[in-house]
Order: C-alpha cells, then structure tokens, then sequence
C-alpha cells in the first residue's frame, strides 16, 4: 500500500514492487492521478487497487486499510509517500501553513502507520518505509522550516515504531532522500541558484530522478531486510556524507 500513489516517487515505487512480484494497493486524494500507474502494474501482472484517501482523517485512513485488506487477505508493505513542502521564509511563514505540513506529513505519516501497524500486528509481521529527508537532518537556507521540522518528526516517529513493534516482527524505516526531479520540486530545480546549490551539496552531482528511490523500497520490502529496523537510509548522491 502506497500513499501518495498519484505522485511522481509513489508511481515509481508501485511499479517497481509490482515488477517485484507485489500486488498494489495505491492511495491519494483524486483517482485519475493513480491510473497510468494501475495500468502499468495490471501490465506487468499484478493486481493493482486505487483507493481515494485522505491520510490526515482518520476515518479515511482507516477506510483505506479495511479496503486493502478486504481486496488482498492482507496487508505486508506500506510506503508513505504522501507529502508536502513549502518554501516560506521562518518569519513570514502563517501558522496555517506550518499546520498543513504539519497535518499531512506527521499526522498523515502516524495514522498511515498507526491503523496498517493493527492490522500488521494481527497478522504477525509486515513492513512499513516512511519517506523521510535530508532536511530531517539539516536546517536549509531555503525557508523550509516547516518542512524540516515535519521530516524530523517522521524520522523520530521511524525509530520510535521500530522499537515498539519489533516484538510483533514488524520492520519500520524511513528513506530519507536528497533533493529529487518531481512536479513539486521543478520550481526549485528550474531555479539557476537553487540548483547551483543543491549541485554543489551532491557528490553524484544530480537531483535524483524517482527510479533511484526504488531499489530502497524494493529492499527494505524484502525479507533481506528483516533484521533491519529503525534505518533511516538516505539515497541522497552523497549530500549527507559531504
């Protein structure tokens, strides 16, 4: 089950479980964003779901699972790549923006877990990947106050899940990307100085394009992942180890 399922990062991530071997349950607000990426799992021989989904209700979110569940028999993987970002500077930022990001990217990250942790303690196992940032990790000079303070919050709320439900043989880990070619980052990208200076904190020395978040997901989704919890793995071309 994939939140975020009509973006860029979520389609990828679905068609590359599907190539996989996983049926695809994917979940955003609007249906039509999801279908080319349904149609691309169908292709490749999976079954693929679309669930229009609000992940900071909580009624919705709890809607989505049961419906996942009643399709599938079960649920064994989440991604939660539903998210926002601004680009306010701290001292002008309004507090219903703060709030916003707030609500989808923690309150949506912990009710995703939250009711796909039930169901997976029931059945004994599972594995859950939030997306998380290296802006969970670094402040930035590109007013993203509310967006590194909310990745921050994903990457202790990882850590915190992966300690609580080890016992349950659940696996929770974060992937904590650099700056990524997506339609909510092209503004940035498209940007000579911006760009400039991602470049320079990239060793690769590139954005990254959705197909490198993949192989991760696919990983951590795998049972060569089971003794690896509370991770936040950073595919990031090297920004953090410069």
């Amino acid at each position: 089950m994939i939140t975020g399922g009509g973006g860029a990062l979520g389609g990828a991530i679905a068609r590359g479980l599907a190539i996989h071997g996983a049926h695809v349950a994917l979940a955003d607000l609007t249906a039509p964003a999801m279908e080319p990426a349904a149609a691309d799992i169908r292709a490749a021989g999976r079954k693929a779901l679309t669930i229009t989904c609000d992940v900071t209700d909580e009624a919705s979110v709890q809607a989505m699972v049961d419906e996942v569940v009643a399709t599938f028999g079960r649920l064994d993987v989440l991604v939660t790549a539903a998210g926002i970002a601004n680009r306010i500077p701290t001292e002008k930022m309004p507090v219903a923006e703060w709030q916003k990001i707030m609500d989808v990217n923690v309150r949506g990250t912990f009710l995703c877990c939250q009711k796909a942790g039930i169901q997976m303690i029931e059945q004994g196992s599972g594995k859950i990947i939030t997306v998380g940032s290296v802006r969970g990790f670094q402040g930035n000079p590109g007013g993203y106050s509310g967006y590194t303070t909310s990745k921050g919050a994903v990457h202790a709320l990882t850590k915190q899940l992966a300690a609580e439900w080890a016992k349950y043989k659940i696996n929770v880990n974060s992937i904590a990307p650099a700056i990524f070619w997506t339609p909510l980052t092209e503004q940035v990208l498209q940007d000579k100085g911006q760009y400039d200076f991602h470049m320079s904190r990239i060793p690769w020395g590139r954005a990254g394009i959705p197909d490198d978040f993949v192989g991760a997901v696919v990983f951590l989704s795998s049972d060569g992942a089971d003794f690896l919890t509370g991770v936040i793995l950073n595919v990031d071309g090297g920004w953090l180890a410069s």
